[in-house]
């Protein structure tokens, strides 16, 4: 059995003594209880489309050691090198999201998947942490100097994903895109005139939205009056946590995840809390916030201004996905179609958050030196 020792300057000897040893644990058991949660939820949804019992448990398992090794790849890297791969990112799945507005299939009124053979990529999951670490260099180099406007080409880059989501449209995740990267800017030191002027445009956008696009104007409306008919997914989700108790019917026993259309993948949740109960969906909450927490809690140290802002950035977006997910299933938040980081079933989803967090994890490495990109 090899291992590992403080003396060794191995690639991966030094990654083992740098990288954050507990994040990557929390990683790991919500990696194995999404693993879990897709068999238990999937094969019924299967069958109801007429497929193979196993076909999402097989693609699942197919997809998850491919992103642990994305995880462990990404984290190799260092601060500049996750810099320069987040920039090609950016520019790559700018590309395919207007792709999608040309080529991609309209689905439920949506242009935002770009089909090769039988996988279904969505370009703008990839697209949501490369923007992050992206704005986050160009705040950095704001503060750093001002020969270079980092601050109005982070907008001019904001204004660009906005529009690009905007005519899919993906409001949802315009919001997400957005709490983040106004997180980032505040944290780089935003003008009070600024946070004033962006709290007014998101109201008057919020507002917007809800007048310009029926689909939000439904969500909201029936969040707000539940007694209005078309919440089944919302109701079932309910009957399913009620059901559960405790400790949950068992695995295998549930009944909502044949009655839900998107049990394996928006209200994985629910599954979640009918099968294994209150006590397994706590872990699962602890898990997240511990992820988010520790992540913080490491950024402390951190002496780097440009790592600070994207790992920020990075795990705010973690939580948010979580929080809206989990909010959703419990009736706190207006439906909104967002995978549980790495419990729910998807491809691009899952490989976005493996990028996502080997970028986390790398930038999150203890590190000697001054704070300078190396």
């Amino acid at each position: 059995m090899t291992t590992f020792t403080r003396l060794d300057r191995s690639v991966v000897g030094s990654w083992w003594w740098t990288v954050d040893r507990w994040t990557l644990a929390a990683v790991a058991i919500l990696v194995l209880i999404g693993g879990v949660m897709v068999l238990a939820a999937s094969p019924a949804i299967a069958t109801r489309l007429g497929l193979d019992s196993f076909h999402f448990v097989r693609r699942q398992f197919f997809y998850l050691p491919v992103a642990v090794m994305i995880i462990f790849s990404v984290s190799l890297m260092s601060p500049l090198w996750v810099r320069r791969f987040a920039v090609v990112m950016f520019v790559f799945f700018s590309i395919l999201t207007i792709a999608t507005l040309l080529i991609g299939p309209e689905v439920k009124g949506a242009q935002r998947w770009l089909r090769f053979g039988s996988f279904t990529l969505q370009p703008t999951e990839f697209l949501k942490p490369a923007f992050a670490v992206v704005a986050a260099w160009m705040f950095a180099e704001q503060r750093k100097s001002d020969e270079i406007p980092g601050n109005l080409i982070s907008m001019g880059l904001f204004a660009f994903v906005v529009s690009l989501l905007l005519m899919q449209p993906d409001v949802g995740m315009t919001l997400v895109i957005s709490a983040v990267w106004f997180a980032q800017f505040f944290l780089a030191g935003l003008p009070i005139f600024w946070v004033v002027l962006f709290v007014v445009l998101g109201v008057v956008s919020a507002a917007a939205a809800y007048s310009l696009f029926p689909h939000v104007a439904s969500r909201v409306d029936r969040f707000m009056d539940p007694s209005g008919g078309g919440n089944y997914q919302i109701e079932r989700a309910m009957e399913a946590f009620q059901t559960g108790g405790f400790f949950g019917v068992g695995p295998g026993d549930g009944s909502v995840k044949t009655q839900l259309p998107d049990a394996h993948t928006d209200f994985i949740f629910a599954v979640v809390g009918e099968e294994f109960g209150v006590v397994i969906c706590l872990l699962l909450l602890a898990l997240f916030a511990f992820v988010v927490l520790r992540g913080f809690s490491r950024l402390m140290e951190e002496k780097n201004f440009f790592v600070v802002l994207a790992a920020a950035g990075l795990l705010t977006q973690f939580g948010l996905q979580a929080i809206i997910n989990i909010g959703v299933n419990l009736r706190l938040m207006p439906t909104k179609g967002m995978t549980l980081p790495f419990i729910s079933y998807g491809g691009s989803s899952m490989f976005a958050l493996a990028i996502l967090m080997g970028m986390l994890l790398a930038l999150t490495r203890h590190r000697a030196g001054s704070g300078e990109l190396k």
